[in-house]
């Protein structure tokens, strides 16, 4: 029977609160040590000063448990920005903590993007409990942006959503540049508002 099985069977409380987002941080410490592909439940119980069971308790396996580590971050991306003006809320938005310009954050995402290709299953959870939410706050945006007559007609919403975030995030790992407030400004003047906006 497997350590999984075995846990079902007795039925042990589960872990959570303090506990829960010690092991989270421990998972995200590991994470950002040796990135996705090398991190394991072991490595992870031992970082938290946790039983490999005491784990299991509360997630299948690594793939839920580093999206969990991941979301249990609060970041102002939870919410878009509301300034007035499509710029504005950009700007705003992606360039605060934990966003586009936070080290940390786009660290951790470069320790995870080898699974994404490699892991369905990972790939899978990321995009439904990761990404899809940070998606709705950028169209958000343009929703906002579009209701008060800034967008030209036409503008594919869902397209669009994820073009600053692709391309500075483009920028980043493929090009090496780092990111600052002036790239995503730049991004945001010469490509996206170009773009989008009427005349």
């Amino acid at each position: 029977m497997s350590p999984r099985e075995i846990i079902a069977v007795v039925g042990r409380p589960r872990v959570s609160g303090d506990r829960e987002q010690q092991i989270l941080d421990a998972a995200l410490a590991v994470l950002a040590e040796v990135g996705y592909d090398r991190l394991t439940m072991d490595a992870v119980a031992a970082r938290a000063k946790a039983s490999k069971a005491t784990l299991y308790r509360r997630w299948d396996g690594k793939p839920t448990l580093v999206i969990d580590a991941l979301i249990s971050q609060k970041t102002p991306l939870e919410e878009a920005a509301d300034t007035g003006t499509l710029r504005g809320d950009l700007l705003a938005t992606f360039c605060a903590a934990g966003g586009l310009t936070d080290g940390h954050q786009t660290s951790l995402l470069g320790s995870v993007v080898t699974a994404i290709s490699r892991d369905a299953e990972f790939a899978a959870a990321w995009r439904e409990r990761f990404i899809a939410p940070k998606l709705a706050v950028s169209r958000e945006i343009y929703e906002r942006a579009q209701a008060r007559g800034e967008l030209r007609e036409g503008v594919d919403l869902d397209l669009l959503a994820a073009a600053l975030p692709g391309i500075v995030l483009h920028q980043i790992f493929i090009v090496g540049a780092t990111s600052t407030p002036d790239l995503v400004a730049r991004v945001v003047d010469q490509l996206i508002l170009p773009a989008v906006q009427r005349g």
